[in-house]
């Protein structure tokens, strides 16, 4: 049966949390075809340009294919022995807090609920945290705090009813391009009104109403006045608040915080109030611009402040909601993959819940206190209490704060185990044991989306080599540890019905997470489940939570909290006098281990950048496409700058994507500091202190090749492109000879060579040719290299008679960078469609080229374009 004849598997998308649902086919080569799932509730067919892509990101050129021990390949006997015999001895001596488990939300809900029962009911010790600690632990602790448990009390579909969208730290046009989707169709079929809360204009303020531009970290002060507006101006639901306490505390400190410490007008905050204030039905959509922060939690309940007060929660079109970073996020909360909680939302330090956990699982150990997490774990690691340490599907030595330390203390640890689907990330090559994963489409499972719904991912690809579920691997070293009975499991489905049997007694406590309805399902059953957002019990399945005023709370009642503003850790002075904000990039997602794959993801922005103000750049005699040097107190960079009144003066931003295999010098995490919420644990990765000066460069370089080049320079970022390799370059030292630099460059020393070289200009250009096409080509300049970098990615492979003009020949068209990801379209294509047919409404580009069509993340910046090209036309 050819491929196209195979049917099609339903699963869901491994990126953001949104959990959205796709359709999968083998092609009969090894790879897949991907389309949207149009009776998924959480897309109805819709993709992003990352989702789209996913195609591209299979394959096994990158994989990890068999254990390693000691960068040599073993057996799993072999290895898995040594896994379990290194913690059990560890164990012995140190005792069970000398060893820890890093996760991550890439796991499935299976995966994460065995880890989480091998270390805390079996090892005994609480040191098992996720990268999710990095994403959402601070609306963990604010739902917690307010409601009584980790509760998202709406869902997708109140965006679609609601009369106003409040978007606070949250792009999310470019992070959760399919809920933005949603929001503008909302606001076209019902008028729906759009604000936009962010330091920096985003893709996501194109369709806003209102952008309220505040200061980094103020966001507690601007929604306390928001309370103290709703207190005065009789916008409060009496009879709601029966069902909550502490609202007059809350008031009170709301009233005595001063909105001016956001920065913004009078104007604006009483717009912000009153359009808040007269509009019944509001959903505020919140992100990592609220959760990282050390005052993510307070601002997570100053947020829920003024829905308790307003009785806006649980009703359609109403209520907080915090969408999540990774495709599980919320399933490692609903199993206990945080180091402060356990399974099915019970609590770790209430000692009936531990108790009854302990007893279901028939457990030898329980701690009694949480564990470490994230940012003190690897503190741990690097001061040596922490001795064993086993990190699963995620890339700390790039992605943790304080990067550098954190890469460093990994590579002193005793032992080190990494499970990944690859050995090429920083992380992975400073393992002593590699194990070999399943990767998405390859196993089974559920996963959990920001609002709750429950799907499954399922495999469509053979697992290749010897790659094994990640559930497995753990039950594996569990049973070799000596603890053979609890984790025999045959299947991921024996495991899914394990936990949603838990859940139950987790009901009987009167939690919120009960999936006891599915406790019994046989394995057709489980093979055959649909999306469903949980509770999913015998007298409930699904819908909102609070709309009855019954909470989770002792007493049944919400709590409203007293907070007040708190400024940033880091200050602003004459050594680092800017605000550094981090965050992602409209096509790449986290570290880039799958997304960097994609050619087509690779083309939008192929290297790290940073966002500078116009008036600042000139200040600094810095011009677009410089490279800069980006200084914090603990951390260096050299990024692309990008000069743009996007950001304020004296604030700038960089994406976080770029690691020690992409782009060494953009490691943007390594100039964040590891401070944290009190509360939540989570960093603060939005604000930052750097300095920002011009990079001194001798050269600047721009390379394509067929195959991985041997970079070595002080700036260099790597991309895939369809005929290869791209790369820009850039040294601060001289080349005495760039023939033989691009020979070992391409690896090629034997090649045809084509040059033009001005040593007194201090140009070169290089070609290289293999077996009659070309290998590798290099253009060396004093300044950023202007080439046609797009035409030239094309050429590896090719004969490529005019590669050393770096310019397309007449007769063949130029469509310029790309600025649609989905379609492939460039900026020129657009702008002769401006031009040449009238196209001059985004509507218009997207009936004449498609762009802006499909995910439409990009429909922003073809405003923009659009904007630009009749401003130029005009004033001609």
């Amino acid at each position: 049966m050819d491929g196209a004849e195979q049917p099609w598997t339903r699963s869901t998308c491994p990126y953001c949390g949104v959990g959205c649902g796709v359709l999968l086919r083998a092609d009969g080569l090894g790879g897949l075809e991907v389309q949207g799932d149009a009776a998924h509730p959480a897309n109805l067919g819709r993709l992003c340009s990352k989702g789209s892509a996913l195609a591209e990101t299979v394959g096994l050129d990158h994989r990890l294919l068999a254990p390693r021990v000691g960068g040599e390949d073993t057996s799993w006997d072999a290895a898995l022995d040594l896994v379990a015999a290194r913690y059990s001895d560890t164990i012995a001596r140190h005792g069970p807090d000398s060893v820890a488990f890093y996760v991550s939300g890439q796991l499935l809900t299976e995966d994460y609920y065995v880890a989480n029962k091998l270390m805390k009911g079996f090892i005994g010790s609480a040191n098992i945290d996720t990268n999710s600690r990095l994403c959402m632990a601070s609306s963990v602790a604010g739902h917690k705090r307010a409601f009584g448990t980790d509760t998202v009390p709406g869902t997708y579909e109140d965006i679609d009813e609601a009369d106003l969208v409040v978007l606070v730290g949250s792009n999310l046009a470019w992070c959760h391009p399919v809920l933005y989707q949603r929001l503008l169709a909302a606001r076209k079929k019902c008028g729906t009104r759009i604000i936009v809360i962010d330091p920096r204009r985003t893709a996501s303020c194109d369709g806003a109403d209102m952008h309220l531009a505040l200061e980094p970290g103020s966001d507690v002060a601007l929604f306390n006045r928001l309370l103290a507006e709703i207190g005065k101006g009789g916008a409060v639901d009496s009879a709601f608040l029966a069902h909550t306490k502490g609202f007059d505390a809350a008031l009170e400190a709301a009233a005595s915080d001063d909105a001016s410490v956001t920065g913004l007008s009078e104007a604006q905050i009483t717009a912000f109030c009153h359009l808040w204030m007269r509009t019944e039905r509001v959903v505020t959509i919140y992100s990592q611009g609220v959760n990282q922060s050390i005052t993510g939690s307070d601002k997570v309940n100053a947020i829920l402040n003024c829905h308790l007060a307003t009785g806006r929660i649980g009703k359609p079109g109403c209520g907080p909601l915090s969408v999540t970073g990774q495709p599980n996020a919320m399933g490692g909360r609903e199993v206990g993959g945080l180091a402060n909680m356990l399974a099915c939302h019970l609590d770790l330090e209430n000692p009936d819940h531990r108790g009854a956990v302990r007893s279901f699982w028939d457990a030898p150990h329980m701690p009694d206190a949480p564990g470490l997490k994230a940012v003190d774990m690897f503190r741990a690691v690097g001061d040596g209490r922490i001795k064993a340490l086993w990190i699963i599907h995620t890339n700390p030595a790039v992605s943790m704060p304080e990067a550098d330390a954190v890469r460093d203390a990994i590579a002193g640890c005793d032992f080190t185990v990494v499970s990944d689907i690859t050995a090429e990330t920083d992380t992975a090559r400073l393992a002593d044991v590699l194990l070999p994963a399943c990767a998405w489409a390859e196993k089974e499972g559920t996963v959990t989306n920001s609002d709750r719904t429950i799907s499954r991912q399922r495999s469509v690809l053979p697992a290749p080599g010897e790659t094994r579920p990640d559930w497995d691997i753990l039950a594996e070293v569990g049973q070799r540890m000596g603890f053979v009975r609890a984790f025999d499991y045959g299947s991921v489905s024996e495991i899914f019905r394990e936990y949603a049997t838990l859940s139950g007694i987790a009901g009987q406590f009167g939690r919120d997470f009960d999936i006891s309805a599915l406790s019994g399902i046989d394995d057709r059953a489980y093979d055959a489940l649909e999306p469903q957002r949980w509770p999913i019990t015998a007298t409930r399945k699904g819908g909102r939570f609070f709309g009855d005023g019954r909470f989770f709370h002792g007493e049944g009642k919400a709590r409203l909290l007293p907070v007040t503003w708190r400024p940033p850790a880091a200050r602003t002075d004459p050594r680092f006098p800017f605000r550094l904000n981090t965050g992602r990039t409209r096509d790449q997602w986290h570290t880039m281990t799958r997304t960097a794959l994609s050619p087509r993801l690779s083309a939008h922005l192929a290297e790290p950048f940073l966002e500078i103000h116009p008036a600042d750049a000139t200040r600094l005699e810095i011009d677009t496409a410089d490279l800069v040097t980006v200084t914090s107190p603990t951390g260096r960079a050299i990024l692309r700058a990008r000069v743009t009144d996007a950001v304020t003066p004296g604030q700038v931003f960089a994406p976080m994507h770029w690691t020690g295999e992409t782009a060494p010098s953009g490691r943007i995490d390594a100039l964040v500091a590891a401070v944290t919420d009190p509360v939540s644990g989570q960093p603060e990765s939005k604000a930052g202190v750097v300095a920002v000066a011009r990079l001194d460069a001798a050269w600047y370089g721009f390379a394509v090749s067929a195959k991985p080049m041997a970079l070595r320079a002080d700036y260099w970022a790597l991309a895939r492109t369809q005929a290869g390799y791209r790369a820009e370059l850039a040294g601060c030292a001289e080349v005495a000879d760039w023939e033989v630099e691009a020979r070992r460059l391409f690896a090629a020393p034997d090649a045809a060579a084509a040059m033009i070289t001005d040593v007194h200009r201090g140009i070169a250009r290089v070609v290289l040719h293999e077996k009659g096409v070309i290998a590798g080509v290099l253009f060396i300049a004093p300044g950023p290299v202007v080439v046609t970098r797009d035409y030239l990615a094309t050429l590896p492979g090719t004969e490529g008679p005019d590669a050393l003009t770096g310019r397309l020949p007449m007769d063949v068209p130029n469509p310029g960078p790309v600025l649609c990801s989905c379609f492939g379209i460039g900026v020129n294509t657009i702008v002769e469609a401006v031009e040449t047919k009238g196209a001059v409404s985004v509507e218009a580009i997207g009936e004449l080229l498609g762009a802006g069509t499909n995910c439409g993340s990009c429909r922003p910046e073809i405003a923009e374009l659009l904007q630009g090209v009749t401003t130029r036309a005009a004033a001609e």
